[in-house]
This record gives structure tokens, sequence and C-alpha cells, in this order.
């Protein structure tokens, strides 16, 4: 039997380059991230998978990086908040719409709330408001203003609505 404390090679695809880590098996996905890839943008609050502020995309779909073991994630495709932004530095589309419509708060939050509206977006280009709502309804916000985030995630799907119209014409 393996030790507890043994590392386990752990291969990962993180903003599309390609990782190799050997970790401890109870390390977190999201310890894993931001400590051994310094991608400090997935946020930790709760540490139970509650609050949602360390949501990163696996495969895709939206995680709780604090609750989900790295090497569960183990050949995975992993998105984080620094994904989102060019490599020149500048906002992403989706980080300035939310920055346009002060949706940022505190920002602690925020890297989650970008993870989840990514994710939709991405599954659903056109949400209407109830979709948008209860999308972010499933992380906590401790400044309590939800209406920013629902506005900025509707604005963006709006923007890459008209810029598929545009391409369309």
């Amino acid at each position: 039997m393996t030790p507890a404390t043994s590392a386990v090679p752990v291969r990962l695809t993180v903003n599309g380059e390609r990782r190799a880590l050997d970790v401890e098996a109870r390390r977190s996905l999201a310890d894993v991230l931001r400590r051994d890839l310094r991608l400090t943008g997935t946020t930790v609050g709760c540490e139970t998978g509650v609050c949602g502020s360390c949501t990163v995309l696996l495969d895709d779909e939206p995680v709780r990086a604090c609750a989900m073991l790295a090497v569960q994630a183990d050949g995975g495709s992993v998105e984080t908040v620094e994904s989102l932004a060019p490599a020149d530095g500048e906002l992403g589309p989706l980080q300035t719409v939310f920055r346009d419509h002060f949706a940022l708060q505190c920002g602690f939050c925020t890297p989650g709330f970008l993870m989840l509206a990514t994710a939709l977006l991405r599954r659903e280009p056109d949400p209407d408001r109830t979709a948008v709502r209860a999308c972010v309804s499933a992380n906590l916000c401790r400044c309590t203003g939800y209406q920013p985030v629902v506005d900025a995630v509707c604005a963006a799907a709006a923007a890459c609505a008209s810029a598929r119209a545009e391409e369309e014409a």
C-alpha cells in the first residue's frame, strides 16, 4: 500500500499548456494550481466547495478546485481565470465587461464568477436573465452584489451575439 504522503504523478493541461507534476494524493487542485503552478488567480475561500470562489473549468465543466483532489483531475484540461486574459496582460472580453458593469466588487469571488460565466456562455451563448441568475447563484458573493454580475454576463452574451451577427452579415 502506498503511504498517504507519497507523490503521485499527475498530468494536466492547464490553460493550454501540458504539465507533469508529482503531488501528494491529499492535495487539492486549488492548492496545486496556486502553489505549484503559481496560478494565484484561483482564490480559495471556504475550502469546502461551498462558496465557489475557487471555480475552475475541468474539461469545460465548472468544478470547485478546493474540493477536488489534483489526482482526480489527472489527464484533464484545466482552465483558470488566467486563461481569460490575452498574453499581453490586458483584460479579456468577459473581464472587461465585468469591470465596465462594476461586477468586480471586492474581487475575491470574481474569478469563480468569471469561470462560471465562461462555462455558461460556451454552453448557452444567448442565456436569458433567469439562466444567468441560476448560473451565478452557484457561487457566494459576500458583498451581496449579484445584480452587477448578472448585468455583466448578460452584456457579454449580447456582445457575443452582436459579433456573431456581424460575422454572418
